[in-house]
């Protein structure tokens, strides 16, 4: 699964369940996340044992972002059967704070910050 654009890539890796996101995400509105939202909630139906979000590389998420990320990590929280690990950049300046937030959404989530 891929979704690819001038500003931001997503690629998901079968083989290591991580879900990479490159660029800058700056859509406006839910709608123009629909794409994102498909792929991610296809993540989810296909329950891995583990799905990791490597967000290391992504430079920008705007709150549209930022909501479509919390709502997927709830959607994981309550199939119950899912490790969740996000990777994320505290060399990228939006990451550490709004990505704490996540665990506050999914306890048992691994945030690595590097």
């Amino acid at each position: 699964m891929e979704i690819r654009t001038e500003h931001y890539s997503i690629y998901y890796d079968k083989l290591t369940e991580t879900a990479i996101f490159n660029g800058s995400l700056r859509l406006s509105g839910i709608e123009e996340y629909y794409p994102i939202v498909q792929l991610l909630n296809d993540l989810a139906e296909q329950q891995p044992s583990t799905i990791t979000l490597n967000l290391r590389q992504l430079d920008f998420l705007n709150s549209s972002g930022i909501n479509v990320l919390s709502k997927f990590v709830i959607k994981v929280r309550e199939k119950g059967n899912i490790q969740m690990v996000v990777l994320g950049s505290n060399e990228v300046p939006w990451q550490g704070k709004s990505l704490k937030n996540l665990q506050r959404l999914m306890p048992s989530l691994n945030l690595v910050l590097e």
